[in-house]
Order: C-alpha cells, then sequence, then structure tokens
C-alpha cells in the first residue's frame, strides 16, 4: 500500500452537523439529561460522544420521564409521535433534517389527493416509518425493482411516488423507471427526494473507486447512505468495505493493493477520517490525495 485517495464530499452533511449542534445546545441550556429519541444520527461515536456530554438515548418517547426536554432525530418521526410526547407534556425540539420534512409534506399533499403513494425504501428504517405515518393509509413501501414490478394499486391513473433521502441513486432511478413504464400517470416530487449529500457522496466514491485497488468506508452497520457507498464501490468491481474506525479494519484486504480509497458517511465525524488515515500512514502509505468531484455549499 503506497497511496490513499480520499473521497470528498464525505462525512458530515448539514442535516447531521444541524442534529448534533442542536442536542448540544439542549445540553447547554437546559442542562443534563436531555432525552434523545432514537439515535439523533446513525453513528455509534457520534452517539457515545452526546452521551458523554448528557444525552441520554431511548427508544421511545414513552420512556422519557413526563415533563422532560426530548429531541426527536434527525431521520424524522410519525405524527403521533408529537401526539404522544404532547400528552406527557414533554419539551420537543425537532431535529428532522429539511430534507426529510420535505418528503413528509410531499407524502401529505399526495395523500391529499386520495393518491397511492408508492415509498422507494427500506422496510424498518427509521426515516421511512415516520414518512409511512403521514399517510398510512395511502403509502406502499417499494423495496427494490422486483417490487416495483409486482406492486398493485387501485387506481393506476393516480399513483404518486418517493423515495427515502439516503438510497442509491442509481438503483432509485431503476426503480423509477420501472415504476414509470407500468404507470404512465404516475406522479413524482418536484425535486428529488434523495438528498443532495447522499448523491454527491456516491459521486466522490465512484471517483476514488475507479482509481482505487479497495476501498474503506467509515460509517456504522445501521447508516444506510454509508452500505449505499460500499455498494457503490462494489458495483464498479472495487473491493469495499464499511468501518466504524480504524480497529475494524483487516490488514489481509491491503494484500496486493497499492492505492487505498477512503470515504465516510454523512453522520461520520472528520476525526475518524483522521484517525483512519493515520493508521494507513504508519502502515506505509506515503501519499494522500483529496479526491473532490464537487464543492458542497448547503
Amino acid at each position: 500500500m503506497e497511496r490513499v485517495l480520499l473521497a470528498a464530499p464525505r462525512g458530515y452533511c448539514a442535516g447531521v452537523d444541524r442534529a448534533v449542534d442542536i442536542v448540544e445546545r439542549a445540553l447547554l441550556i437546559h442542562g443534563a439529561p436531555v432525552y434523545v429519541r432514537k439515535q439523533i444520527v446513525h453513528n455509534i461515536h457520534v452517539v457515545r460522544d452526546l452521551e458523554r456530554k448528557g444525552a441520554v438515548f431511548v427508544e421511545e418517547e414513552s420512556e422519557v420521564p413526563e415533563g422532560a426536554t426530548v429531541v426527536l432525530s434527525a431521520h424524522g418521526v410519525a405524527p403521533e409521535v408529537y401526539q404522544n410526547s404532547a400528552s406527557r407534556h414533554l419539551r420537543v425540539i425537532d431535529a428532522t433534517c429539511p430534507l426529510v420534512t420535505k418528503v413528509h409534506l410531499e407524502a401529505r399533499r399526495f395523500a391529499g389527493h386520495g393518491s397511492t403513494i408508492l415509498l422507494i425504501g427500506h422496510q424498518g428504517h427509521e426515516e421511512v416509518i415516520g414518512t409511512s405515518g403521514e399517510a398510512p393509509d395511502h403509502i406502499r413501501l417499494v423495496g427494490d425493482v422486483e417490487e416495483a414490478r409486482a406492486v398493485d394499486v387501485p387506481d393506476p391513473e393516480n399513483v404518486s411516488y418517493l423515495s427515502q433521502t439516503t438510497l442509491s441513486v442509481d438503483e432509485t432511478n431503476e426503480i423509477i423507471a420501472v415504476l414509470r413504464r407500468r404507470f404512465p400517470h404516475i406522479q413524482g416530487p418536484p425535486r428529488d427526494d434523495i438528498c443532495y449529500a447522499t448523491q454527491n457522496r456516491q459521486d466522490a466514491v465512484k471517483d476514488v473507486a475507479r482509481r482505487a485497488d479497495v476501498v474503506l468506508v467509515i460509517g456504522s452497520d445501521n447508516s444506510s447512505n454509508s452500505n449505499r457507498l460500499v455498494e457503490v464501490s462494489r458495483a464498479l468491481g472495487t473491493p469495499a468495505y464499511l468501518i466504524d474506525d480504524e480497529t475494524e479494519v483487516d490488514p489481509s484486504w491491503f494484500d496486493g493493493a497499492r492505492t487505498v480509497g477512503v470515504t465516510s458517511g454523512a453522520s461520520a465525524p472528520e476525526w475518524l477520517v483522521d484517525r483512519v488515515v493515520g493508521w494507513l500512514r504508519e502502515r506505509g502509505a506515503t501519499d494522500v490525495e483529496e479526491v473532490r468531484v464537487v464543492e458542497e455549499h448547503m
């Protein structure tokens, strides 16, 4: 191993940065403990750091003591969470990413027109649960191309689609193409639901994967966008591995490799990248180059 290619953009997106900042500000203003429903973002290092500062993570708002402060995660929640929180007199601070809120508003709009909404996303993901809760009688989940080919709707003339913000851009476009062929009158959102940061990070890892022998993606197992980065690299034929930090790297991955690509998911802080690059330098990497495909200003 001689060379490291650092994908850019990588790491924190604006929504994650905002959500983490909200928890830290809540701790400063209200003092510990501040409760957080679900992981504020899907990264175990970020969660542990906030726990050390006084955040208490819970699965449901029902676990929060009456009258306490609760922060809702960046992934968004269903309307019933707000209702349950109000009944417990909780002080609610909403850290939902604005791009997720956009999808929620689109779901309400389509449902208001009586449309069957085909939600492209992964079963059980927090963002999908939250969006589905906006219009549970109208939404049907579509997880892949096969499901897109099979999904049935009551009125093919009144169909719409939305998508989870952290999906693979290429795979989502394939699913949308199938839906458009099946339902020529299908309506989509005014702008793509897939987050600009998700798209930028996938474009960057494609560029790096074409020039690297192996790619490391820094992110936690439950991070959808990080898993997609691994898939994007592998789809180009470049082996890729998801790691939380340098302690999870297997040196055998680099057998015969001269160039290692490194990127990080939208919920992984830059100091984890620094640690991984330091680990690679200690093992022979002398040249570290950043490969920037787009400037991110949002």
